[in-house]
């Protein structure tokens, strides 16, 4: 898979910038950087080297090698600071250095910080450069990184509309099934086999011990946190729907301390988020301090998978499929689809296509009911979305909910987007015929 346009123009656009820049290039596991610094050196007079987790010593020995093997030229002093000064591009062309997990060299040895500073301010080569430390520690990349580079760049993952742009061949309602289980990570999604069903896909990738996501949660909780058996406990938890605090404490029994601080750890690796309802006047009414599992694929594992590991190992893929994920995949889809309606309203908006000019989106978690999407504008006007998944139709009952539920919110809207992966009630309908306020809006046109 091709790395994203939107990431490839913001490499060029900080290249194309006169002098020398620094960048932290960073992304989770999965989110194919090198495929990004692939393309983007691809034509430019370039220097790759990735660091291995290796003593300063032996990297720096390493790293020199490759740059005498490189640019063709032999050292005096095996230091970072002549390794840089004999560097070249050749001409006056812009040379692009590029040190890939960066953090196993930065970590290890004070010269190296020292020395790529230098060659960052002109002390060591001459010529124009940009540097470019990637790496694929999140944890890394957003708190050590920051206290010697401030330039950084996370690579995000791929929106809905590129899901669906990857896998053509497949209905929209397939693609929110892949995207509900895999996100928008590109490695993964170049996993899945267009031309194979959800279900075979999932045995094949997922639950087969084979397969080449079996066990990837616990590999990309345990990538750079460690105990576990803490983790996964707190995880399980979640999944189970037990979402607060306290039901959380109630739940495993450690700490409310002890819980905090690793559902912060949690919250740096963007395995975890705390819910944050859209700020209305029915603050009363709204449910607070909810957590979730905000990485889409550990939240898969963790809702169908991790509880039932022991039949996985005594029950075929198919039958365990059929056991534990076929009757509920449906009620768990409900959440990204809201997600994709979400991406649906923003793209909209700017196409300047909606009603208002919106500036800020959301949700709303009521102790007795929930508001979908909140599209709001700087001077509060509103846009209010309902999205039905699974259910047989989009009814006016579900509109009724709606109301009673904006009541608790204290909010009101002249627009309503109705969003249904299946149908609309046929008096829905009629009524909204009447009623401009509202448009239905079918999961196709997504």
């Amino acid at each position: 898979m091709k790395a994203k346009k939107s990431d490839l123009a913001r490499l060029e656009e900080k290249y194309n910038k006169s002098g020398n820049q620094l960048v932290v290039l960073y992304g989770r596991k999965g989110c194919q950087k090198e495929q990004l610094i692939k393309e983007f050196i691809e034509g430019k007079k370039f220097f790759y080297y990735r660091c291995r987790q290796a003593s300063a010593d032996e990297q720096r020995k390493m790293m020199g090698e490759e740059i005498a093997n490189k640019f063709d030229v032999k050292f005096s002093q095996n230091t970072y600071d002549e390794f840089f000064n004999r560097i070249k591009s050749g001409d006056p062309t812009k040379l692009v250095v590029v040190i890939d997990e960066a953090q196993y060299v930065v970590k290890k040895d004070e010269e190296f910080i020292s020395s790529i500073i230098k060659l960052k301010e002109k002390k060591l080569y001459p010529g124009p450069v940009m540097i470019i430390l990637a790496s694929s520690s999140i944890v890394w990349a957003e708190q050590e990184a920051k206290e010697y580079f401030k330039d950084t760049m996370k690579i995000g993952e791929m929106n809905f509309l590129e899901v669906v742009r990857a896998f053509e061949s497949l209905s929209v309602r397939e693609s929110i099934m892949i995207y509900g289980v895999l996100g928008g990570v590109p490695e993964y999604l170049d996993m899945w086999d267009p031309a194979k069903s959800f279900k075979k896909n999932i045995c094949r990738l997922v639950l087969s011990k084979d397969g080449a996501l079996f066990n990837e949660a616990e590999t990309i909780i345990s990538q750079e946190l460690r105990e576990l058996s803490v983790y996964n406990t707190i995880l399980a938890t979640i999944a189970k729907g037990k979402d607060k605090l306290n039901d959380l404490f109630l739940e495993t029994g450690f700490s409310r301390a002890k819980i905090s601080v690793y559902m912060k750890n949690l919250s740096h690796f963007d395995i975890v988020n705390k819910v944050i309802s859209f700020e209305t006047g029915g603050w009363d009414n709204a449910k607070k301090g909810v957590y979730q599992i905000s990485d889409t694929f550990v939240n898969f594992w963790f809702k169908f998978v991790y509880p039932h590991l022991s039949d996985l190992y005594l029950m075929s893929e198919e039958e365990f499929y059929n056991t534990y994920i076929a009757g509920s995949i449906n009620g768990y889809m409900n959440r990204y689809f809201r997600n994709v309606c979400m991406e649906y309203l923003l793209l909209l908006n700017q196409m300047g296509e909606l009603p208002i000019k919106v500036t800020k989106v959301g949700t709303w978690i009521g102790k007795t009911g929930n508001i979908d999407i909140i599209a709001q504008s700087d001077d509060r006007c509103n846009i209010i979305g309902f999205c039905n998944w699974n259910e047989p139709q989009m009814t006016m009952a579900r509109c009724e909910q709606m109301a009673v539920a904006m009541e608790k919110a204290k909010l009101s809207s002249d627009n309503y987007y109705l969003f249904s992966a299946t149908a609309f009630e046929p008096a829905l309908q009629h009524y909204v015929k009447r009623d401009p306020r509202f448009k239905l809006i079918n999961m196709n046109e997504l």
